[in-house]
């Protein structure tokens, strides 16, 4: 009885290698988001919208090095003493591998909110290289709520 439940493990092993895929991560601002991470020069790395409501900024951490680009966000809902919600956008609990923000792509629409593309690249563990992906992700500015997706 023993061998089987041993064996069981490695038949679930590569199922959960598949599940756990590729997950956009949004987190509240924590030490990614310091001001030192932001990539220079500011001008070419951060953009704001919304009449300056909201601001974007390309974050660089230096390590992981499968993960080191995320995105910052900036934006309404503001609280009571009148700051906006702060958040990083990252790939697995870490970040991304690479980000081309000058590629960043921006619309609006009213019943759903503003909404972003953005050139991103992910770590590949099959063959152990960066693959070009494409970030999106829909900011809501009344309530906060910030919608991802992901496509290869």
């Amino acid at each position: 009885m023993t061998r089987p439940l041993l064996a069981l493990p490695l038949l679930v092993l590569p199922s959960l290698a598949a599940a756990q895929d590729y997950v956009v991560s949004v987190l509240d601002c924590d030490w990614q988001a310091g001001a030192r991470n932001i990539v220079e020069p500011w001008e070419a790395n951060t953009r704001t919208f919304s009449e300056g409501k909201t601001r974007l900024a390309m974050l660089d951490t230096i390590e992981p090095a499968a993960g080191w680009a995320y995105v910052l966000v900036l934006s309404p809902p503001y609280s009571e003493l009148g700051d906006r919600q702060c958040k990083v956008i990252g790939l697995n609990g870490m970040g991304f591998a690479g980000m081309d923000f000058a590629g960043l792509t921006a619309s609006y629409d009213p019943a759903t909110g503003l909404s972003f593309a953005l050139p991103v690249d992910v770590y590949d563990f099959d063959s152990g290289m960066p693959a070009r992906a494409t970030l999106g992700f829909t900011l809501n500015q009344a309530t906060g709520d910030i919608a991802t997706r992901l496509t290869r």
